[in-house]
């Protein structure tokens, strides 16, 4: 293997595992937080309040079921397209290659949770008075950054959009 080889897979590994580790230690903290304090919350605002919530859904709660036979089915889904993730990621590069590997890092740390804790835990409550947006966590955060970022990309600077519009 080439040097350049060795190190560009050493800087995707570590912004994956940091993105991994950043929300490991939120997950932590909030976990922690509320088993000493008997859930209470950990922190209230006119516009945030860090409350935990266990999603068993994806990403903002969607497709929950209370059915563990369809929780299985997705966490195995979940699975797939972490590889597909990962195979992307060969062929990938620049901003492209940045925004797969924050999608990456965040799908890692829910899928961490969904196997050892069968459920993720989300804490982010950003609201107007009572109007709620869903909760989440900084996975979601990554995730989410990730996906507008692969959008604006393809919308904005695709090799493909340029040629058809040639013809």
């Amino acid at each position: 293997m080439s040097n350049n080889i060795i190190k560009n897979f050493l800087i995707n590994f570590f912004i994956v595992l940091s993105i991994f580790c950043v929300d490991r230690f939120s997950k932590i903290y909030v976990i922690n937080f509320y088993e000493t304090n008997y859930d209470s919350d950990l922190y209230n605002s006119k516009f945030l309040n860090i409350s935990l919530i266990w999603n068993e859904g994806i990403a903002f709660g969607l497709l929950s079921f209370s059915d563990k036979f369809f929780y299985h089915i997705l966490t195995f889904f979940i699975g797939v397209v972490i590889l597909i993730i990962l195979l992307m990621l060969n062929n990938s590069e620049g901003l492209k290659k940045y925004s797969l590997l924050m999608i990456l890092g965040g799908a890692l740390g829910n899928f961490y949770d969904r196997i050892f804790f069968e459920a993720v835990p989300d804490f982010i409550d950003f609201h107007i008075e009572n109007f709620h947006w869903f909760i989440f966590n900084v996975s979601d955060i990554f995730i989410t950054t990730g996906v507008v970022l692969m959008i604006f990309l393809e919308m904005f600077f695709s090799k493909d959009k340029f040629q058809n519009d040639k013809n």
